[in-house]
């Protein structure tokens, strides 16, 4: 690989259509790193990780080396789909009962977020790794390249990173690391137009660069992150209350990245890739795209259309919320999920003309596990004896986590038609809150995506317990029509992240939406939640959509801005077009190889 510009673009383009290789992300810089890694003779695989090493320094409120994630790969000359699980894990030393005070009531969000107890042990550089020696080209050194680049040389403080960092600022102000890192010697946010550099990370990346992740996991770094979990680097009267972790090095030297089967669906003669447990996106994407896909949509109006996504939404989080978890610990019933007579059944649930005015309960999915019509592609899952059928579980819905706004999605295709859509996070914006001291990343508070029942005896697939990856909800999704793709997409914002997706593949595939006006149009979410609400961004609210739906009894919520999407179509000419969003977050980054 060659010497790259040293100067990386700074105007934000949010559509690039052309040849060659494309990529999208939020950040331009992130965008350009992919670009310049497939134009020096990388490959979607090589560029993703490049990109997001770069994400890591402009945009670590929401990525970096300190958390994990979901990357879906499709490989264009096998025609498959493959999942690298870099999800975070709890602690050996952990079980359910660290989320719980002395008196035995559950522990606060508020008091998880900022604390060492929440930090999942890191997964990010263990995917990168694997990822690499399976699927890429380039050795990790070369994908750092571009990102110690940018740490060193720094970079112009935008609105974006001013936002994040005064959403912060009472925490940071607070943590001596990370006040060093983050804010000016008065204490204050960097002003927009200042320069942000990241000396610490820069030489982060060259250690790991020169050593490989075992500088990460086993060396000093290691030492490092269990410090600062154990003992959170609070300034001196902080009123942070401290909650130290119990993380240990040996969990960081054991950490093992998962290759997984990609779960496999058909929606109107496409076949659909999605990422599976842990992530509960694909899982629950599916079912809904299986709802969906016994009503005619393409001849609907766009309300009409979006009635049914908001009602097969709400009955596949019912499922999400009751069923899913980590299925080295539970027996989630995929199959049975997935089923054709499954979503039979539950498609009869959905009225037409009438929205629910209640939440969902689950169905039976174990009833259809063994069912000849199952749709579900997916091999090779394995799970341990746990939940079952005729078990009384909490069926309640987003966990504490679920509810962040961040995290970051990058959509990546190089010459050869490979295609990587890839979800990486730190958790909350601003992950625990931690900068681990000299070496400029935070760490995450991942475990908040555990569910916290009311009591430690109360059953759910989704607590607390040692080695087990909390659910996620990461929906990276790559679509084909006769064997050859024809999108891919993802997003980021928590629990929402899923109907952001599904609303993505609902306006393109079923409103013929271009994918850019897919991506930008107006969010409606439904979660299923405890009442009939959805949460709307406020460009929805208002609408001649909203009305027409408010009719048929839905109910709507302002949330804000609901996620950043990214996305690349892939045109039956050979060209593509990628795409970011023109106006969340300030807008994104899209850029081709070759543009016409």
């Amino acid at each position: 690989m060659t010497d790259p510009d040293p100067v990386p673009p700074t105007e934000f383009v949010p559509t690039a259509r052309g040849r060659g290789g494309a990529a999208a992300t939020v950040d331009v810089r992130g965008t350009w790193a992919a670009i310049e890694t497939l134009s020096h003779g990388g490959n979607a695989v090589d560029a993703a990780v490049a990109a997001a090493a770069v994400l890591g320094v402009t945009d670590p409120f929401s990525c970096g080396i300190g958390g994990g994630g979901f990357m879906l790969v499709y490989l264009a000359e096998t025609k498959q789909a493959v999942v690298i699980d870099h999800r975070e894990v709890a602690p050996q030393a952990m079980d359910r009962t660290a989320f719980y005070d002395a008196q035995g009531a559950p522990l606060s969000f508020d008091t998880l977020l900022t604390s060492g107890l929440s930090v999942g042990v890191p997964g990010t550089l263990r995917g990168w790794e694997e990822a690499l020696q399976r699927y890429g080209t380039l050795p990790l050194a070369d994908t750092l390249r571009l990102a110690i680049l940018v740490a060193e040389n720094g970079l112009d403080v935008d609105q974006t990173f001013f936002d994040q960092t005064t959403r912060n600022l009472e925490r940071f102000r607070q943590i001596e690391s990370s006040r060093a890192l983050f804010l000016t010697a008065e204490g204050d946010p960097l002003p927009v137009g200042s320069t942000f550099k990241n000396p610490d990370l820069a030489a982060t990346y060259r250690a790991i660069a020169e050593g490989g992740p075992a500088a990460f996991y086993q060396d000093e770094i290691a030492d490092a992150i269990v410090a600062t979990v154990k003992n959170p680097p609070f300034i001196a009267g902080s009123t942070i209350v401290s909650r130290p972790g119990l993380m240990e090095k040996s969990d960081l030297s054991g950490y093992e990245a998962r290759v997984r089967p990609a779960v496999t669906s058909t929606y109107r003669g496409h076949t659909l890739f999605g990422v599976g447990l842990p992530s509960s996106g694909g899982l629950t994407g599916a079912m809904a795209m299986n709802l969906l896909g016994g009503f005619d949509l393409p001849a609907m109006s766009q309300s009409d259309a979006l009635h049914h996504y908001l009602e097969a939404s709400r009955l596949a989080y019912a499922d999400r919320n009751a069923f899913m978890g980590d299925p080295e610990f539970v027996n989630v019933p995929v199959a049975g999920m997935l089923s054709a007579g499954y979503a039979d059944e539950r498609r009869l649930l959905i009225d037409p003309a009438l929205a629910s005015v209640a939440a969902a309960m689950p169905g039976d999915p174990f009833a259809y596990q063994n069912d000849p019509s199952g749709v579900w592609a997916g091999a090779g899952w394995s799970v341990s004896a746990g939940m079952g059928a005729g078990v009384d579980i909490d069926v309640s819905g987003d966990a504490p986590g679920d509810l962040d706004p961040e995290t970051t999605h990058l959509t990546i295709t190089d010459a050869a038609g490979n295609v990587v859509s890839y979800t990486c996070t730190i958790e909350y914006e601003g992950g625990n809150g931690m900068v681990v001291p000299g070496h400029g990343f935070l760490l995450n508070n991942e475990l908040t995506d555990f569910n916290i029942p009311p009591t430690t005896n109360d059953v759910h697939p989704n607590v607390l317990e040692p080695g087990k990856r909390p659910r996620s909800s990461m929906s990276p999704v790559i679509v084909l029509k006769d064997d050859k793709p024809v999108l891919a997409a993802g997003a980021p914002g928590g629990a929402t992240i899923i109907t952001t997706v599904l609303q993505i593949l609902v306006n393109h595939l079923d409103l013929g939406m271009p994918i850019e006006d897919a991506v930008a149009a107006p969010r409606v979410s439904q979660r299923n939640s405890g009442n009939a609400t959805s949460n709307a961004e406020p460009a929805f609210l208002g609408s001649a959509e909203a009305m027409a739906l408010e009719a048929l009894g839905h109910q709507f919520a302002d949330a804000g801005l609901i996620g950043a999407a990214t996305a690349i179509q892939f045109h039956a000419d050979g060209s593509v077009t990628a795409a970011a969003e023109p106006v969340r977050r300030n807008g994104g980054s899209a850029m081709v190889v070759e543009a016409e």
